[in-house]
């Protein structure tokens, strides 16, 4: 289950740093880059959600001995 964890984590930095490029600054929140954007905070929240399912798994792991 960890390795699968940080594949998930590997693969959600990989879609945030495409979907950077994708990016137009100018016009933030129309056309591909609205969908990038929208792509980038879910890419981080499935980042946050992977780190706090990690710290978790550790803390349980020691809860136990």
């Amino acid at each position: 289950m960890k390795f699968v964890i940080y594949i998930v984590i590997l693969f959600s930095l990989g879609l945030i740093g495409y979907l950077f490029t994708i990016l137009d600054f100018d016009n933030l929140l129309k056309g591909d880059s609205a969908n990038a954007a929208i792509g980038i905070l879910a890419s981080f929240c499935v980042l946050v959600l992977m780190l706090i399912l990690l710290v978790s798994r550790n803390i349980a792991e020691k809860h136990k001995e």
